[in-house]
């Protein structure tokens, strides 16, 4: 306490109470009171910038050959643009490797969120090392699964039940929901394909009248959406909805809730950089029945794993 210089462990504390979202006031306070010393808001983003070429590393880092189940996302923040601030997309993707465990394969900046930049993302992990994806679970985005397609052709592409579902109550009456949401449920809690196109029949015939558009929604995404109904319950709770990602997603918004923009595009980056740092620590066990999962998704995709798996 009471020395004048910051010390490599001084400076390890303010990157662990930042990267656990504390403002600069606050950091500062803890170092004055744990320290004696105190450090200025400057002094604190100096420290902090050391973790930008850290960040450009861990982006370019190389990546594995194949990963079975990837989720891509999108989050928006505010970020000082040309004196203004603009709402800008960070592209997520999040991805199970071979050992089941959740990795961040990567994080993008764009200005918005545009199947076009995914193509960008996709090209990237390519880029990297990864040739193959088994199954991706994307949002509703339009032109998303053709974006994936023209990468990664023999991915199986699994639209978001949960953002279908959201979208499709924005155009049904309030009074209606509760009725309307229970066939719909008929539809996409089905046991079998089948019975979930019988059941996408029965909706129509009771809300096709009212809701043409929320209808045509279904039958033109139908290929994407119902895409899980071909597997065993393991595969299905993990592909048909982005869950997985969005809980990566809640923990940004934990970390950045107390900043009402950034003055910049690097000083999210870095925030968002110790959030997966952090996140990752957790991740230290497969995800439940992987061994299982692993053996039927061998049979589903023939040969595919075999290279990863040291056939």
């Amino acid at each position: 306490k009471h020395q004048r210089s910051i010390s490599d462990e001084i400076e390890t504390k303010i990157l662990s109470m930042y990267g656990r979202g504390m403002s600069y006031a606050d950091i500062a306070g803890h170092v004055e009171e744990m320290y004696g010393i105190g450090v200025s808001a400057a002094t604190i983003s100096t420290i902090t910038d050391k973790l930008i070429t850290e960040v450009k590393a861990w982006q370019a880092r190389p990546l594995e050959g194949l990963y079975p189940f990837v989720w891509l996302d999108a989050i928006h923040y505010k970020i000082r643009d040309k004196g203004r601030y603009q709402s800008k997309a960070i592209y997520t993707v999040l991805a199970l490797n071979m050992e089941g465990k959740k990795e961040v394969l990567g994080l993008y900046l764009s200005e918005s969120e545009g199947a076009n930049f995914w193509l960008s993302v996709l090209t990237d992990l390519h880029n990297r090392g990864v040739e193959d994806i088994l199954i991706a679970s994307v949002d509703g985005l339009t032109g998303f699964p053709e974006a994936i397609a023209s990468i990664y052709p023999q991915t199986e592409v699994q639209l978001c039940i949960v953002h279908q579902i959201r979208n499709s109550l924005r155009y049904v009456a309030s009074k209606n929901q509760k009725a309307f949401m229970v066939d719909l449920k008929r539809v996409y809690r089905a046991a079998s394909l089948g019975e979930a196109e019988v059941a996408l029949d029965e909706l129509e015939s009771l809300w096709g009248e009212k809701y043409p558009i929320v209808i045509k929604s279904w039958r033109t995404k139908w290929e994407h959406l119902s895409a899980y109904f071909k597997y065993p319950h393991d595969i299905r709770r993990i592909i048909y909805t982005t869950n997985s990602i969005e809980a990566v997603h809640r923990q940004f918004r934990k970390l950045t809730k107390t900043k009402g923009g950034f003055p910049n595009n690097d000083s999210l980056l870095k925030l968002l950089y110790m959030g997966i740092q952090n996140a990752s620590k957790k991740w230290t066990m497969p995800i439940q029945n992987w061994t299982l999962t692993v053996s039927q998704l061998s049979i589903f995709f023939e040969g595919r794993l075999d290279a990863a798996l040291k056939l």
